[in-house]
């Protein structure tokens, strides 16, 4: 990842390092949290993830649209009424990240007011962990091709 980001000249300064990335993605988040070189100016964090290149314009849309309208909330997609990435924190929240004790973001959420925005993007259900996770989404955006 380093050398890739290198490639593409992006500023070192910007990297945020993860020294113990075994302990898993909310370790990385909070490791984000405590950064302090952020804009002062920013109102909000989106946390999404990067194997989701695939969700529509619309369904980011949509989350943003709700963040507007629900400023102070944590605003999060759903498909078929399960609670899917991507999330956007306000900045009082992302704050939150840092000192926290939960076990994952799941659990850190479960202490906040969430609105949530149903979509019907099925692609919102989409893992891509292992190497057959790659191949059904590979499947899938076939067949959403041809719709």
């Amino acid at each position: 990842m380093q050398t890739e980001l290198e490639r593409l000249g992006f500023p070192a300064q910007n990297c945020i390092y993860n020294p113990a990335p075994e302990r898993g993605m909310f370790s990385s988040i909070q490791c984000a949290a405590r950064w302090r070189d952020w804009t002062s100016d920013l109102t909000h964090w989106a946390i999404i993830l990067g194997d989701q290149p695939h969700l529509r314009d619309e369904t980011l849309e949509k989350v943003l649209g709700l963040c507007v309208t629900q400023p102070a909330k944590v605003c999060q997609t759903a498909h078929r009424g399960n609670r899917r990435h991507p999330v956007l924190l306000p900045k009082a929240v992302f704050a939150q990240l840092a000192a926290s004790t939960a076990g994952n973001l799941k659990e850190f959420l479960g202490g906040y007011e969430i609105a949530v925005c149903e979509s019907d993007d099925a692609g919102l259900d989409l893992d891509i962990d292992r190497p057959e996770d790659y191949r059904k989404a590979q499947q899938w955006s076939i067949r959403r091709g041809k719709e």
